[in-house]
């Protein structure tokens, strides 16, 4: 799945007729794009950001929400921003599981998503103990150095077909 942050694009005015065009002319099925739109993008352009998102899932395109937690948020305008995932930002991944502080706020992002329908990512995992607090608290998913660095494309292809034979 392809994924950018969209959010200077969106203020010029014309991304989501730009996303339509690249779609139409590549091919490549809305649903397998997924665009990352910071949280503090949101908050500074909200009306703006929430017209552009409901066009883009109209198309079908996924929307995730980066770097949640760490702006000013008002979370009000998560119940009209049409959203498919929120993204735990890294700050409070980095003090599990012993962070007390981060611990509450990263069940309650996880807890808050899932009630809101949302797929929740954890950003930033870089040690087992982090991984497998995320799976008991039910976080949908992780990324992080504890997975791998990032990989030129072709090492990449090497990497999945290794983690698809170890998992067969």
């Amino acid at each position: 799945m392809g994924q950018i942050s969209p959010g200077p694009q969106i203020e010029r005015g014309d991304f989501f007729a730009i996303v339509q065009t690249v779609l139409e002319e590549t091919g490549w099925p809305a649903e397998r794009l997924e665009l990352e739109i910071t949280e503090s993008f949101l908050l500074r352009n909200a009306e703006q950001a929430m017209a552009v998102v409901q066009k883009l899932s109209e198309l079908g395109v996924k929307v995730a929400i980066d770097d949640f937690g760490t702006g000013y948020s008002s979370l009000s305008y998560l119940k009209y921003l049409r959203v498919n995932k929120l993204k735990i930002d890294q700050s409070f991944v980095r003090g599990l599981p012993g962070d007390r502080d981060d611990a509450a706020i990263t069940r309650a992002v996880i807890s808050l998503g899932h009630n809101l329908g949302f797929s929740v990512i954890a950003e930033g995992v870089e040690s087992d103990a982090q991984r497998e607090f995320l799976k008991q608290e039910g976080c949908d998913q992780a990324q992080g150095y504890f997975y791998s660095r990032p990989l030129p494309a072709a090492e990449f292809e090497n990497f999945l077909r290794a983690r698809s034979a170890a998992v067969t």
